[in-house]
């Protein structure tokens, strides 16, 4: 499994809830709850979308949206059109707070007025999870706009067409669709000119380092040294050690103590495994020696890091 998958996989990346809008303008609709993840996209037309009260960007057809921003984010039509409806906690409401009626269903997963010459606003709400969703979310600004590609197109009409269908597996076709735009728009983003993504996600694409960053992930137990790492790779102990630091921004065994952290805080927390149990599945024998790397990367020790909200 590659680092990036992984972490899709850890985080829990799934089960999106995947909806569409079908408005003619004026229109204008605020998601006041904020989604750890939203992926947005206009098909047809163009629409703006803000942050909170910051400045509107605009969407072309066939742009991607990716937000992670906690406070919510209006799409209109324009951005003079103020919005006409607030969506929280599942339910439509006027922008005074009054409760209003539901959208129009125009089918599964479709809502809106579905006249002629109205905008597509398709969008993937995830629900993230964990300290492994944080590095995730490290590829990501607040707002980020994917330019309309060829790629992402054609994922977009075939992930429109199918959220208004019903069908046996519908939902899991939705999900593997949705991950799939997910996944070509963190691409796009993170090689765009002048991007300036996580020193781990650069050197993803060495491939000697990228490869040492696979096996770390795909078993972060197993007893790493250096020289395993760079006797698998094809590279001396010395030169795959200053490779990987000047790549990766910290050593490999640094790298992997951060990492098997990152997997323990989850794990002390999703699972009654006791401390010993989480020590040996991150790699540590000695419970002592793994509380002690675990206070000193997080500041609790475990039993209180499974203990806290």
């Amino acid at each position: 499994m590659d680092v990036l998958t992984d972490l899709l996989h850890r985080a829990r990346a799934h089960h999106a809830l995947v909806r569409q809008l079908i408005e003619r303008p004026p229109w204008g609709v605020t998601y006041a709850d904020g989604s750890p993840l939203t992926v947005a996209a206009t098909l047809g037309g163009q629409s703006w979308i803000r942050l909170g009260d910051g400045p509107p960007t605009r969407l072309a057809a066939g742009d991607l949206a990716l937000v992670t921003a906690a406070g919510g984010y209006t799409v209109a039509d324009d951005p003079a059109t103020a919005p006409r409806f607030v969506i929280r906690d599942g339910c439509k409401y006027l922008p005074d707070g009054a409760p209003s009626g539901p959208y129009p269903s125009l089918g599964p997963r479709t809502y809106g007025t579905g006249s002629a010459g109205a905008t597509v606003l398709l969008r993937g709400a995830y629900e993230l999870h964990g300290d492994a969703a944080g590095r995730l979310l490290e590829l990501l600004p607040p707002l980020a706009v994917v330019p309309a590609g060829p790629r992402t197109r054609a994922l977009l009409d075939l992930l429109s067409a199918e959220t208004a269908r019903d069908e046996p597996g519908q939902d899991a076709v939705l999900a593997r669709l949705l991950d799939l735009v997910l996944v070509i728009a963190l691409r796009a983003w993170c090689t765009r000119p002048g991007a300036t993504p996580p020193a781990w996600y650069r050197a993803l694409t060495d491939p000697a380092i990228g490869e040492a960053l696979r096996l770390m992930h795909a078993d972060p137990a197993h007893r790493w040294t250096v020289a395993g790492l760079a006797a698998k790779v094809g590279m001396s102990r010395a030169a795959f050690a200053q490779r990987f630091t000047a790549l990766a921004g910290r050593p490999p065994l640094g790298y992997l103590t951060d990492w098997r952290m990152t997997l323990a805080a989850d794990l002390l927390r999703d699972t009654d495994q006791t401390v010993a149990g989480v020590a040996r599945q991150v790699g540590y024998q000695d419970a002592f020696a793994f509380s002690v790397a675990f206070k000193r990367a997080r500041g609790r020790t475990p039993s209180e890091w499974r203990a806290s909200p």
